[in-house]
């Protein structure tokens, strides 16, 4: 239990973020008891009401003193920055957050910048701190940091709210619950203490929902991808993959761990012919893939769930029939010659759209209305349809309810049992290690190690730089 003037109100809220500006219709916010009305940020913080945004807002070429000051009234002309470095340790220590005053944002970790958002925060006089996906970028071991940070907070008379869909992390962490399901309340302020889990899914999404899907043991086939030694560049044209290898066998789930940023994204997009090799190859059921076009993966079983589904995995003001017939739109039946049949593209899409359980009006509703899990549903019905060799999903379940969320891995698992290879790129840990065959993890583009039975501690200690060989090591010296 956290204590602490105000309490600790937690809101599960999937798919909003406090940072936008909203309009109240009708209600009021209340500060203290006093009705308020924001116009700007600006207004919050003075009300006392601190953001700590998911992607954070931070000059990577300034200090953490400067970045905390920046946007003050004071220092206005002198900033004796020596004196605010003092104050700024000071304010750290009191909370049990060290970070050097003097060092670069782009010098520390993530863990690190969180730390300097929140103390920004802090220096302003923030008594209540919005926390919008704060664990979404962390390890575990960074995770465990923030919630102690947060205990002391607390203790110290801050009220916080945590807003995350991590089921798990929000009953470790609040006293009480809020959640919304479409906007509307389903519970107010309940106390975590003798909820479960499964409690907060059923309010989310209006039923039961299965945490641990069962996975069936299966042997896997022969080997469909083959990653040998790349390596490529981000779009900065700094390095982003450095030299990995890896292969997944038919039948098998290669889950894939990290922080973001870490060259998830390159990769996939070089498996996908979305980015070229600066060296190495890819082969797809032997025949290399690396630096083809996409279409060229594509013709050979290649399926690719995008990160983005809404710039990248769709075409948002396109009907569900235009996007469920992008990959085949060029054969039978949907193609007669060089026109597009339309019944048949219409049939087809009426039929995935029953066997994916796509909750849309009609077929020729643009994609852009549809929710974030129907959506997803849309993008995982065109790319399964075609029954891949290799299905690379990165991030699916990315922004999802844990409704939706359930109906994703089930597909990923019917996948497996048909045989696909499938590489899931993940940050969520939970999600890799229930559906995983083996996890792997990827730190500054290059691969840390490789496990069959991985455990949440190993995990972390690999994603924040800790190749799996040295461990190992240790252990052995140790023992």
């Amino acid at each position: 239990m956290l204590y602490g003037y105000g309490g600790f109100n937690v809101s599960l809220l999937p798919r909003f973020s406090p940072a936008r500006i909203v309009w109240l219709e009708n209600g009021g916010i209340f500060v203290n008891g006093k009705e308020v009305s924001f116009h700007s940020p600006k207004d919050a913080i003075q009300a006392g009401i601190g953001m700590i945004h998911q992607h954070f807002m931070l000059v990577p070429s300034q200090t953490v003193t400067e970045n905390i000051l920046l946007g003050m009234d004071e220092p206005r002309f002198n900033l004796k920055l020596a004196a605010y470095d003092l104050k700024i340790a000071e304010l750290g220590e009191r909370f049990g957050m060290k970070v050097d005053p003097k060092a670069k944002i782009w010098q520390l970790s993530v863990g690190e910048q969180q730390r300097v958002e929140i103390l920004k925060m802090l220096y302003r006089g923030a008594n209540v701190l919005i926390m919008d996906e704060p664990t979404a970028v962390l390890a575990p071991q960074e995770t465990d940091v923030l919630f102690e940070t947060l205990r002391a907070m607390v203790a110290d008379g801050k009220s916080i709210i945590f807003i995350s869909h991590k089921l798990q992390e929000v009953m470790a962490i609040s006293d009480r619950v809020t959640v919304l399901r479409k906007g509307k309340v389903t519970a107010a302020g309940v106390p975590v203490q003798g909820a479960t889990r499964q409690d907060l899914a059923r309010l989310m999404v209006g039923r039961d929902v299965v945490f641990a899907l069962e996975k069936n043991p299966q042997q896997a086939g022969d080997v469909i991808l083959q990653v040998e030694n790349v390596s490529a560049e981000n779009d900065k044209g700094l390095p982003a993959v450095r030299g990995m290898s890896f292969h997944i066998r038919a039948g098998e789930i290669y889950g894939l761990a990290g922080v973001a940023g870490n060259g998830q994204r390159e990769l996939s997009q070089m498996i996908s012919g979305l980015r070229k090799c600066s060296s190495g190859r890819i082969l797809l059921n032997g025949v290399e893939v690396s630096n083809h076009p996409a279409q060229y993966a594509i013709e050979r079983g290649l399926a690719y769930v995008p990160e983005d589904r809404t710039q990248v995995g769709s075409a948002p003001n396109l009907s569900v029939t235009d996007n469920v017939i992008m990959k085949n739109y060029r054969h039978k039946p949907i193609s007669q010659g060089w026109m597009l049949d339309i019944p048949q593209a219409q049939h087809f899409a009426s039929e995935l759209k029953t066997a994916y359980n796509i909750l849309a009006p009609t077929i020729d509703t643009p994609v852009r209305l549809l929710s974030g899990g129907n959506l997803q549903r849309v993008i995982l019905a065109r790319e399964i349809s075609g029954k891949p060799a290799l299905l690379v999903a990165v991030q699916p379940t990315r922004g999802l309810d844990v409704g939706a969320i359930e109906g994703v891995h089930r597909l990923l698992l019917a996948q497996r049992e048909a045989g696909a290879a499938i590489l899931l790129i993940s940050e969520e840990l939970e999600e890799l290690l229930s559906l995983s065959d083996r996890v792997a993890v990827i730190y500054e583009g290059r691969l840390m190690g490789e496990m069959q039975e991985p455990d949440v501690e190993t995990i972390g200690l690999m994603m924040t730089g800790t190749p799996l060989e040295q461990m190992t090591t240790q252990e052995h010296s140790h023992g």
